[in-house]
């Protein structure tokens, strides 16, 4: 990948998880919706989680954090899988739209997806 690709592709991955991180203050029921049963304080997970894309994806900005950073984003990304898992079992609605079965079951390799992305600005840079 070209260094401007790579630099696109870490603003991308930026401003999406910033945005990510700014729904769940701003729309946080869905989010408490998909939370399994057995977590305790959904409402607060579902904060620590926004508050931890929001400082995810701002730390990809700078050279000096972007590794811890993309690490964060990837224990982040394993964290709320049992949600993803949850909704997908139990075939639960996003807020109040409900989503076809394939699509909350496809949602679930898109984890790996974000984890490899987030990876990608794990390794150290070399140049």
């Amino acid at each position: 990948m070209t260094r401007r690709a790579r630099t696109i592709s870490r603003w991308v991955l930026t401003v999406f998880m910033v945005g990510a991180g700014v729904n769940h203050f701003l729309s946080p029921e869905p989010y408490v919706g998909m939370m399994p049963q057995a977590l305790p304080a959904p409402w607060t997970l579902v904060y620590l989680s926004g508050a931890a894309e929001i400082l995810g994806g701002l730390g990809l900005i700078l050279p000096e954090t972007r590794r811890l950073a993309a690490w964060g984003l990837i224990a982040l990304f394993i964290a709320v899988f049992p949600a993803n898992l949850n909704m997908a079992l139990h075939h639960l609605p996003l807020g109040t739209r409900e989503l076809p079965g394939w699509a909350l079951w496809a949602r679930l390799p898109l984890q790996g997806v974000l984890i490899w992305w987030a990876a990608s600005f794990a390794r150290r840079d070399r140049s």
